[in-house]
């Protein structure tokens, strides 16, 4: 048995238009949006009655590396309030290596993205850095230095 590629990598979101727009800002293109609901939908998800939409977007780069951002409608989810840390169990956080990280900071930023810590040097490497977008979402950028 061998893994034959990663498809891609889904988030739940509260906000679907906030959250699209925060990666289309960081340079990934919308490949499409569904709305999703039906007897098969509630199988794959455990849960009953879902309704949900979803949009994916893929990197420019043709590697065919996607993101698919989910904003369910129903059933609703009554969980702990607030964004977990960096270091809490689950999935924390995506990376993307980009070509300008200043750049791309910014761009986050004017869509409400936080600096989680600072843009740091590391080893000489890469300029690294963690942005809290919406839903709590946490993106590392990475830049890796000439």
């Amino acid at each position: 048995m061998t893994v034959q590629r990663l498809e891609h990598v889904g988030v739940v979101v509260d906000d679907l238009a906030a959250a699209t727009t925060f990666f289309v800002a960081l340079g990934l293109e919308v490949e499409g949006e569904a709305s999703v609901e039906g007897a098969l939908v509630d199988r794959i998800n455990g849960l009953a009655g879902v309704r949900a939409d979803i949009v994916i977007l893929r990197t420019a780069d043709g590697t065919g590396s996607q993101l698919e951002l989910a904003r369910y409608s129903s059933p609703s989810y009554d969980g702990d309030v607030g964004p977990a840390p960096p270091n809490a169990p689950g999935i924390r956080h995506i990376l993307f290596v980009v070509d300008d990280i200043e750049a791309s900071l910014a761009a986050l930023r004017a869509q409400g993205g936080e600096l989680v810590g600072e843009l740091v040097n590391y080893e000489n490497v890469y300029m690294l850095c963690y942005v809290r977008g919406p839903a709590g979402i946490i993106v590392e950028l990475a830049e890796e230095i000439r």
